[in-house]
């Protein structure tokens, strides 16, 4: 069994503004038509909880032999762990430990997760370039999702000091922390939108945010179904990873 190489576990390798704390963000009380429902909210939450579960668990039964193959392949073209670990934003602002399939070269990844992936870039493997395109190397995250740390739909869960358009997303985006009254998920409402891939552009990044508030705003189990559904039908369409 490998495992995973935690390339981001001391708080040395974030920029110094998050350097020895957790971000605890003041979150906006829930609006939308959940607002004056706190009990129907809670329902859907429990519901979306228990498809994370139930899910998840299938999905790693019925995924193990491709995760080893995946596992192999990567370890065969390149030096250490096929996984890759990062310290990311959870729920209500707490780090969490997030893995990935390992898509870059071991002595040339990022492991603070701001520089971010351009084309052609030289970390990339030729695995790991096939990983990106199909989104497999996200199938970790499947573990995630189990344990509670994240969630099969919800913002998608950035990296400590992102950058959008060059400045952090707290600075672009004043609401930003916003998002993460929520677990993060796999996907969300801004990747079914085609909303994904680098955020170089502030107005790109400002969409990408617009599209997680709203989400989170209007929260509801069938939303959380429709945009498996249009994530699920993006994928067989050729999917959109980068």
């Amino acid at each position: 069994m490998y495992i995973a190489v935690r390339e981001s576990n001391s708080a040395e390798t974030f920029p110094s503004a998050f350097v020895g704390r957790d971000v605890k963000p003041i979150l906006s009380a829930p609006t939308g038509r959940f607002r004056e429902s706190g009990e129907k909210r809670y329902i859907h939450l429990l519901g979306k909880r228990a498809m994370d579960i139930v899910l998840s668990a299938a999905a790693l039964l019925i995924l193990a032999p491709l995760l080893v193959v995946i596992a192999v392949a990567i370890r065969v073209e390149s030096k250490g762990s096929p996984l890759f670990s990062q310290i990311r934003w959870g729920k209500d602002g707490r780090k969490i430990l997030v893995f990935k399939f390992r898509s870059m070269r071991s002595d040339l990844g990022d492991p603070t997760g701001v520089a971010q992936t351009i084309k052609g870039d030289p970390r990339i493997t030729r695995v790991g370039a096939l990983l990106r395109r199909t989104n497999l190397d996200e199938l970790p995250q499947i573990y995630n999702v189990l344990r509670g740390d994240m969630s099969l739909v919800g913002p998608r869960c950035h990296a400590i000091g992102m950058l959008a358009g060059g400045m952090l997303y707290e600075e672009l985006v004043p609401e930003y922390h916003n998002r993460h009254s929520m677990r993060p998920g796999l996907t969300g409402l801004a990747q079914m939108r085609g909303l994904r891939g680098p955020t170089d552009k502030a107005a790109k990044a400002r969409a990408r945010i617009a599209s997680d508030l709203r989400y989170v705003r209007n929260f509801s189990l069938l939303l959380d179904v429709k945009i498996l559904i249009g994530t699920i039908a993006n994928e067989l369409r050729g999917g959109q990873g980068f």
